[in-house]
C-alpha cells in the first residue's frame, strides 16, 4: 500500500491527485488489475471528474456549499457537520482499472480529493492489486 499525502488550502477544495496516484500505480510494478484508492477521513472524500477545466472545481464546489450549506443548525456541535455530509456524498473509496501500468481514464478524467473542513493535511492509500 502507498500512502499519497494532499495538502488542502481552503475549506472546501478539489485537489488533483490523479498524477500521485499513477505514481504509485507505477511504483507498484502491476501492469493490469485494480487500482484502489481510499481516504480515511471523515471530512474528505474521492470523486472522478473532469480536470481539464478548473471551472469545473468552482461549480462543484459552489453547489456544494448551497446543496449543504455551513451552520444551517445541525445536531453535530463541533461546527463540521456539513462536512461530514459532503463527505458523505462522494464517499471514501474509488476503484480505477490499471492496463498497461495506466489508469484506465476517460479523456477528460481527474481523480480527486475533495476536502469539505480545510485547509488540512490529507492522506490517500492506494494500493494496486
Amino acid at each position: 500500500m502507498e500512502q499519497i499525502q494532499v495538502r488542502t488550502t481552503q475549506r472546501i477544495d478539489l485537489v488533483d491527485i490523479t498524477g500521485k496516484v499513477q505514481a504509485a500505480v507505477s511504483k507498484s510494478k502491476v501492469t493490469d488489475g485494480v487500482c484502489h484508492i481510499f481516504c480515511p477521513h471523515t471530512t474528505a472524500g474521492l470523486t472522478i471528474n473532469e480536470n481539464a477545466d478548473p471551472s469545473v472545481k468552482v461549480d462543484i464546489s459552489k453547489t456544494l456549499s448551497k446543496l449543504v450549506p455551513a451552520g444551517a443548525g445541525y445536531a453535530h456541535a463541533e461546527g463540521n457537520a456539513d462536512s461530514h455530509i459532503k463527505s458523505s456524498l462522494f464517499g471514501p473509496s474509488l476503484a480505477v482499472f490499471v492496463e498497461h501500468g495506466e489508469l484506465m481514464l476517460g479523456t477528460w478524467q481527474g481523480i480527486f480529493l475533495c476536502e469539505s473542513d480545510g485547509p488540512r493535511s490529507r492522506e490517500v492509500w492506494v494500493k494496486v492489486v
